[in-house]
C-alpha cells in the first residue's frame, strides 16, 4: 500500500507537466475506440459501485457508436468530453480521463520506483516541508498549522511529529485546511491519533468492490512525543479542502473533538489511483470509498457541512474570536481569565470593527 501510494503522488507531479503536451502524431477513431472500451474495463472491474458502473458503460459506448466524439480533433478536448459524460451519470470528482503521454510513458518504463526516482520525490516534498506550511503560536497561547496537504511521503511522520511537538503546549489549536486537496489516509489517521484521548479508536473504513475486502483505519496506540487531546480544536474549510483533508475534519468532527469553520467542503470521500488507458491516455480511478464508523456514510458529493459557517476569508479570524472567547470562559484562575478576555477583545474587534 505505501509504494502504491508513492506511485500516485508522482502521478500527481506529472500531471503537472501535462499541459503544453502535443497531440499525437495518429489521433483517430481508433485511438478513440481503445480509450472507451480501456476505461469501460476498468470501471468494470473496480469501480465501487456497480450500478453506477452499467450506467458510464453503456453511455460511453452508446456516445462511440453514434458518432459524438467523432467531430473532436484534439485529445485534451476528448479527454475532457469523456469526463463530463461520466460526470452527467454521477458526480464522482476522484473519476476523470486526462490527456497525459509523459506520465504514461514514463509509467510504462518504471517496473519498480529506482533509486534517482525516490530521490527526486523525496526532494520536492521536502521543498515543500511535507504540506506543513506555516506553525506558530497567536497571542493567547493559541498554536496556528497550515496544512497544505497530507503528505504520502515517509519524511512527512518526522515532520509531522516536530509540528505536534512545537504546539503541543498550546491551549487552543487552529489547523488550517482551506488550501489542502488531500492525500495519504494513512498521515490522516496519524494526525488524527493526537488529538484523541482513548487509543485505538475507529477512524474511517475503505470498502471496495470486492464486498469481502475492508480497510479499518484506527488511532494509534503510541505516538512519539505529547497527545494534543486537552487543547480545543478548531478546523478551516473551504471548497477546495478535499479528499483527505475531508477525512480529517469529517472523522474529527463527528468524534465531537473539533469545531469545523469555513465553507462546505469540496465533497470528494473515494480512494484512486492512476491507470494507463493507451499509450496516450490515462485516468484516475476510484477503487475505494470511505465509511465512517459513527454516521456509517461519508462526505461524498455533499461535503463536510461547517458548524460555524463564514466565508473562508473570514474564517481564520472566527477561531479566535471562538477560541480566545472559550478560554476566557472556563479559565478558573482571575489572572489568566483576564488575560484571555483581553485577547478576546483584541480579536473580536478586529474581526468586528466598529
Amino acid at each position: 500500500m505505501k509504494k502504491l501510494a508513492f506511485v500516485v503522488i508522482l502521478a500527481f507531479l506529472s500531471l503537472a507537466v501535462s499541459f503544453g503536451q502535443t497531440a499525437p502524431a495518429a489521433f483517430d477513431s481508433a485511438e478513440k475506440k481503445a480509450v472507451i472500451e480501456a476505461l469501460c474495463e476498468n470501471l468494470e472491474r473496480e469501480y465501487i459501485f456497480p450500478e453506477i458502473t452499467e450506467k458510464y458503460v453503456r453511455l460511453l459506448r452508446d456516445n462511440l457508436q453514434s458518432g459524438k466524439y467523432d467531430g473532436i480533433g484534439q485529445p485534451r478536448e476528448f479527454a475532457v468530453s469523456i469526463t463530463n459524460d461520466l460526470m452527467s451519470v454521477h458526480k464522482d470528482l476522484h473519476l476523470s480521463v486526462r490527456f497525459n503521454p509523459n506520465w504514461v510513458r514514463d509509467e510504462k518504463n518504471r517496473k519498480e520506483l529506482d533509486d534517482e526516482a525516490i530521490r527526486l520525490q523525496q526532494r520536492r516534498s521536502r521543498t515543500m516541508n511535507y504540506g506543513f506550511n506555516e506553525i506558530k503560536i497567536l497571542p493567547g497561547n493559541i498554536g496556528y498549522l497550515k496544512l497544505n496537504e497530507f503528505s504520502y511521503d515517509t519524511g512527512a511522520q518526522a515532520a509531522a511529529v516536530g509540528a505536534m511537538s512545537f504546539l503541543a503546549n498550546a491551549d487552543a489549536l487552529i489547523i488550517d485546511l482551506r488550501n489542502n486537496g488531500g492525500g495519504s489516509p494513512e498521515m490522516v489517521q496519524f494526525l488524527c491519533s493526537y488529538f484523541l484521548d482513548k487509543p485505538r479508536q475507529h477512524l474511517n473504513s475503505f470498502s471496495y468492490k470486492d464486498k469481502d475486502k475492508l480497510t479499518q483505519y484506527w488511532t494509534y496506540t503510541y505516538l512519539p512525543g505529547k497527545r494534543l487531546d486537552t487543547a480545543d480544536l478548531y478546523l478551516l474549510t473551504s471548497g477546495q479542502t478535499f479528499s483527505a483533508a475531508e477525512e480529517f475534519a469529517y472523522n474529527l468532527k463527528n468524534l465531537k473533538r473539533a469545531v469545523v469553520i469555513g465553507e462546505t467542503t469540496g465533497g470528494g470521500a473515494h480512494d484512486n489511483k492512476f491507470v494507463i488507458l493507451t499509450d496516450n491516455f490515462m485516468m484516475s480511478l476510484p477503487f475505494a470509498r470511505a465509511i465512517n464508523p459513527m454516521t456509517k456514510t461519508n462526505w461524498e458529493e455533499v461535503g463536510v457541512e461547517p458548524d460555524v459557517k463564514v466565508p473562508q476569508d473570514k474564517a481564520l479570524e472566527k477561531a479566535q474570536v471562538m477560541a480566545s472567547r472559550t478560554l476566557a470562559d472556563k479559565e478558573k484562575d482571575p489572572g489568566f481569565k483576564a488575560y484571555y478576555q483581553w485577547q478576546y477583545d483584541n480579536y473580536n474587534a478586529a474581526l468586528n470593527p466598529v
